[in-house]
Parts: structure tokens; sequence; C-alpha cells
């Protein structure tokens, strides 16, 4: 396929560095989420995933193995060097990674390569997945990494899978909090249009909008926004510095079917959040990474 041709690559899922998985689960839970069986990666680290009904999925990450995680990062292993990385300069939580999906995670490859955004090797792998009613498969993925030096707190990838997994996960898609789906991921930097051109090589996505805090790249199912700390004290009442250099993830927005319900649930397991507008904001917490934000598609 003609690169120039190529549809934007859609969202797949976003990376979410948390304490432990066991915390993850808890918080994500009460949160409202139905949160799939712990799965462990063949080079250290683990993650206990939310799927959504829009077929994008929260990854929160844990390190099961610190002495695998740093063998394999010592290899030249990108995800767990990143993932060192991040933990070392921003703390155990936060949002590190998107990951957008592919058809050709080689030419993916070859493409950051060329524009001198290649964050190193790509990474091929597969590990076991068990599905609620205890059957088990293996899904295979390919991995292609683009990187800033700009911004060493925050890396794209784009995600392969050659064996997908089963593609019937119904049951881990519903969730009491009536989320749907993901529809923005919010990234802050004091100048965001600098980052604009490398969000949009990983999303093949040539079009970057500009809106009043920053710039906007559509993925074909979500938007990914870069924002000034103006903008994401505005939309998502979160103070960060504007001394902070590079790129940083921030927030996810999720469509919810009815904000009541996401409320209510919220409300009866004491979830903490506030009421902005037409969003329901929940800050960062142990086990949940980055600011949440629900609101109903408009």
């Amino acid at each position: 396929m003609n690169e120039h041709l190529a549809k934007p690559h859609p969202l797949d899922h976003v990376v979410l560095p948390v304490v432990n998985i066991d915390l993850a689960r808890e918080r994500l839970g009460k949160l409202g989420f139905t949160v799939a069986a712990d799965a462990r990666h063949p080079f250290g680290t683990e993650n206990a995933c939310v799927f959504l009904a829009d077929k994008t999925y929260l990854e929160p990450l844990g390190v099961a193995s610190i002495e695998e995680s740093d063998a394999s990062a010592l290899k030249g292993n990108v995800f767990t060097a990143r993932n060192q990385a991040f933990r070392f300069r921003c703390g155990e939580e936060g949002l590190s990674a998107i990951v957008f999906a592919t058809e050709d995670a080689a030419r993916d490859h070859r493409k950051f390569a060329s524009r001198g955004s290649s964050a190193g090797e790509m990474l091929e792998f597969s590990r076991p997945m068990k599905m609620p009613d205890g059957s088990e498969s293996v899904g295979s993925f390919r991995l292609a990494f683009a990187s800033d030096l700009r911004a060493p707190d925050f890396f794209l990838f784009t995600c392969q899978r050659i064996n997908p997994l089963p593609a019937d996960r119904g049951a881990l898609e519903k969730h009491a909090n009536g989320v749907t789906g993901i529809a923005e991921v919010a990234l802050c930097a004091p100048e965001p249009a600098a980052f604009g051109a490398f969000v949009s090589l990983a999303a093949a996505q040539s079009a970057i909008e500009k809106t009043g805090f920053g710039v906007k790249i559509a993925a074909s199912n979500a938007r990914i926004s870069l924002m000034t700390p103006e903008g994401l004290e505005a939309y998502f009442e979160i103070a960060v510095s504007a001394a902070e250099r590079g790129l940083r993830g921030r927030a996810i927005l999720f469509n919810v079917a009815d904000l009541a319900v996401t409320e209510a649930h919220l409300a009866a397991n004491g979830v903490t959040y506030t009421r902005k507008n037409n969003r329901i904001l929940v800050k960062p917490a142990p086990g949940q990474g980055t600011l949440f934000a629900f609101e109903e598609p408009r």
C-alpha cells in the first residue's frame, strides 16, 4: 500500500505504569471497570487490561520481575527500557505511551527510522491470555517504536497482532460505570505544536488541527490532544508547572452511555470526583496512573 494512501492508525491502547497490578485491579474495580485476568510478558512486566467496547483498552503495567525486566532492557528491549526510564524519572504511576494498531509494524519501523524517530529495534513476542470462561489462548504481537529525544517521558508505538486474541471479549467489555470507549487522550507540553509531527507520524495521520490550547491529531477512532498547561487546567483541572519541558501523558477522556450511572457508581464506591460542565473528573490515584474523565458523547 502506498504510504500516502494509508489510513490513519486507530488508537489501540494506552500504557499506564502502576505501582503494582493488585492495586490497579482494586482501584479500577472501584472505578467501575471490569478487569481482565493478570497476564505476564516474557520480559518481566505484567498487566491486567481493561477492554472497552470500541476495541481500545487500558494496559495497567506492573513489573513482575525487576531482574527479568532489567536484563531485557540491557539486551535492547525498548518497551522495558522505556518503562524503567519512566519510573525512574516520573515515579511508579502515570501515562507513559499511546499505542496505535497497525497492519504492518515493519513498515512503520522503516518509516520511523527514515524520519529519525525510531526508538530502537522492533519487538516481537507472544503471551498467554485467560478468557473469562477459563479458556486460554496465545496472542502474538509485533511492535514498532517511535520516540522524540525532546520527550524522554513519553513514547509512541504501533502494535501488529500476528496471532490475534479471540475477538469475543464481550463479557470483559461491559463495565458497571457505563464506559463504552476512549474519546481522547490528553498530552501536555509548554509548546505542544513542537510535538505535532511526532504524534502524527506514529498515528499515520498527516492532518494536525490547531486548537485554542495547542494541536489535535485525529486517530481513526479517538483524538490525541496536545495542550499547554493552561489548556490542561481549563479542560481537566490539572495544574502542572509550565517549567516542565517535554511531553507528558496527563489524562484519558472516556465516553459513557449515561453520566448519571457513572456518577452513581463512583459515589457508591466512595470515589472522590468533581463535576466540570458535562464531565466527571477523577484525579490520579495509586493503581489508576492518570486522570480519568468521563462524558457522554455529544
